[in-house]
Formats: C-alpha cells, structure tokens, sequence
C-alpha cells in the first residue's frame, strides 16, 4: 500500500484560557486555522497558496476549502462534519465545533525553497486601516485579498481578513469582506495623502474587477 506523510492539525475551545486578566474566550473559528496554515506557508517560504471553497463528506457543508498551489492540491481544511464528530469518544462537556487540516506532507516539503532571500527591517513606521467591501456572494475573500495586493503593490505588507457579514443591510446575494491593512514603505514614512492615494486605487480596481463597493 501507498502510506503518503500527512500533517494534521485539530482546534477547538477558546482563543485563551480563562485567568484573572482579561481574555479573549471566544471559540476558535475557520479563521483561527487559515491563519495558522498561512503562518505555516510564510515561515516555510511557500507563497501563492490559495483557499479555495471545497465540498468534502468529512466537513460540514459550506465550511470546508482545499489548499492550492497552481492546479496541485496540498490540503484540505475546515469544520468537522457532525456525523463524523459523533463518531469519535469526544467528551460531552465539548460544546465547540471542531476545525481540521490534512495536509498533503511530502508535497509541502517540496515546495520549500532551496534558498531564500531577506529583506532589511524596515524602520519606518507602519499604517494601519480597515477596509470593507461589498461583493457579489460567488466571489471569494482571497480573490479580493489578491486584487487588494497586486493593486496596493510593495506598499501593502498584510491583507488580513477579519469580518464576514451577511445580512438585510445589504442585500440579497451579497456579503461584505472587512479586510486589515498594514501599508508600509520601505524608505519613507507614508504620509495621509500617500495611504488616501493608494486605498482610492484599490477601491477603484475592486469596483472595476470585481463590482465591489465601499461599505458605508
């Protein structure tokens, strides 16, 4: 038999664990493991992987995408099925639902390059924005994160997405992506009319590729 290497990883239960300082008790959700998986793929070198929406009988319907570098599949991830949690002794105390991945681990290890380049740390300072957008429902949070930087260009560092809403206030096939910006030069400080410069020409792009608006 053909035994691949595999590289699971399992979440659930809270961000923090309750203590006598302030914490963040909310259940780990899809985003919790996107962010770890992309963690993973930066500090490996692996850039270019994209989550896209996926159907797969051992996640629930909906919450599941698969990892794709090019045509090639590395992964799979998201929300455990019910049928498939119920079939595990899990403790009647988990309340929380179960996020998955499987990762395809001798595909991964090929994709790490041989060299890599560094770049300086830069020493001028960082700007921080929200942006969020309305968009037609089939189009995805990593199709317009990759709008965002190709437009944005060496300037924009991070594209985090940090909101999805769905709802009456704006209509019927549609939902609004809430994104975090980092932009950040690195041989001057970005003034307020540089940062207004460069968000009007991704709003510009966004509305011109993809229909989305500015949520208000």
């Amino acid at each position: 038999p053909e035994e691949n290497h595999r590289l699971a990883i399992v979440l659930t239960g809270p961000r923090s664990l309750p203590g006598w300082q302030p914490a963040d008790l909310t259940s780990m959700d899809f985003y919790d493991l996107k962010g770890m998986l992309t963690m993973l793929f930066e500090g490996l070198q692996i850039f270019g992987i994209r989550f896209i929406s996926h159907q797969h009988p051992s996640y629930h319907p909906g919450k599941c995408a698969r990892m794709m570098v090019g045509e090639e599949q590395i992964g799979i991830m998201g929300e455990l099925h019910p049928d498939v949690r119920a079939r595990y002794d899990l403790p009647v105390t988990l309340k929380t639902a179960i996020k998955a991945a499987e990762l395809d681990l001798d595909a991964l290890l090929g994709l790490i390059p041989i060299l890599s380049t560094t770049l300086p740390l830069t020493t001028y300072p960082p700007v921080l924005e929200d942006l969020a957008v309305v968009v037609d429902e089939t189009i995805s949070a990593e199709i317009v994160a990759d709008l965002i930087r190709q437009t944005g260009g060496r300037v924009i560092t991070e594209v985090r997405l940090f909101d999805l809403y769905r709802g009456e206030k704006i209509g019927t096939g549609r939902k609004s992506l809430a994104y975090r910006l980092t932009y950040q030069a690195p041989d001057k400080t970005l003034s307020d009319r540089d940062v207004a410069g460069i968000r009007a020409r991704i709003l510009k792009q966004l509305e011109k590729e993809l229909g989305a608006v500015l949520r208000s």
